[in-house]
């Protein structure tokens, strides 16, 4: 039995097992291929090897835990992202057991790689004045304002990934009497959004421009009527917010990004009485864990508001006698601790 080279097994790892087995989107299968393309080259440059001479064997556990260390020492990434990468790699030597048996003792030490505890990202959200502030803000005119007006109140509605927008065409949209709105999302699953009817005219507004000519029309597109990138719409983002990046009141300078709009919907939606399990389902989480950060960050912002608002009374009321300190018995149990 011929054993694959490294060559076979990467082919293998991105056409069969990603694409068929997985069924990953090209945006996550570009994640992976970044992630091994800078594991190779640097294997590549620490053993003076050209890409096409490595062999599955200099990929070795040491060569893994260098590179992790290289990729915070070197190009300064996040922990996160050095996380992200090692899970990337575990899935690969976990594909390469079932081809090459060899390789489990390698594997299984590659595995064995702890991954760095780090701070869960900070979540950015605005608060409705805000919102209301951005939309007032807004120009009503001009060759983009429609457009870039609806888009950001799609966002803001349904609390769309960016790739789900970029992705987005006119067959998507159903803007009748109960308008709503299909996204394509992660895992290849699709989810429907309500759509409020502001948002529905806006869209029906945009579809009515002329720009937007059969069901394969992307919904948000350039002046040239090519569908807007995930790059495209974040710069838009941070074009038509950049107003509300300014310092104030001593709160440090934001970038808000289209990714703060889905936050943003999560918090006001828990905000108004939505139960957890629907805002999971508005936005596509998986699971109910990512979900529940959002109830703890409410959580969190009426504990301060309550720390703020102490009652006037509060100190001038009179401690009462601790009692238990008269409890023989209960003191009796406590020396037995």
């Amino acid at each position: 039995m011929n054993v694959p080279t490294l060559g076979q097994l990467l082919h293998g790892y991105f056409e069969d097992h990603l694409k068929c087995q997985r069924g990953l989107r090209a945006s996550s299968i570009r994640s992976y291929r970044d992630g091994m393309m800078l594991l190779l080259q640097f294997v590549a440059t620490a053993l003076g090897k050209k890409l096409s001479r490595l062999e599955l064997n200099d990929l070795t556990c040491e060569q893994v835990v260098a590179f992790l260390q290289a990729l915070e020492t070197q190009r300064h990434n996040h922990v996160r992202t050095r996380n992200q990468r090692l899970a990337v790699l575990r899935t690969f030597f976990e594909y390469v057991i079932h081809r090459v048996p060899e390789g489990f003792a390698e594997a299984q030490r590659i595995a064995a790689i702890p991954t760095k505890r780090s701070p869960p990202p900070e979540m950015r959200f605005m608060d409705r004045k805000e919102v209301e502030a951005l939309f007032e803000s807004l120009p009503a005119s001009g060759t983009a304002a429609l457009r870039d007006r609806t888009l950001l109140l799609f966002l803001y509605n349904t609390g769309a990934r960016v790739q789900e927008v970029a992705d987005l065409r006119l067959k998507n949209l159903e803007l009748d009497a109960m308008p709503k709105v299909h996204l394509h999302g992660k895992g290849d699953k699709w989810r429907t959004c309500p759509l409020w009817k502001e948002t529905a005219k806006m869209l029906r507004d945009l579809r009515a421009d002329g720009k937007i000519v059969d069901s394969d029309s992307p919904v948000f597109a350039s002046r040239h009527g090519l569908p807007l990138t995930r790059f495209g719409i974040y710069k838009m983002v941070r074009r038509l917010t950049g107003a509300l990046d300014k310092p104030t009141n001593g709160r440090p300078r934001r970038r808000i990004s289209p990714h703060c709009f889905r936050h943003t919907t999560a918090v006001h939606l828990l905000e108004s009485g939505v139960e957890p399990n629907v805002i999971r389902g508005w936005l596509g989480h998986v699971g109910l864990e990512t979900t529940n950060r959002y109830a703890e960050i409410t959580l969190r912002m009426k504990q301060k508001a309550l720390e703020v608002c102490q009652p006037p009374v509060a100190n001038t009321l009179h401690h009462r006698k601790v009692i238990w300190r008269d409890d023989a018995e209960l003191l009796k149990w406590l020396k037995t601790l």
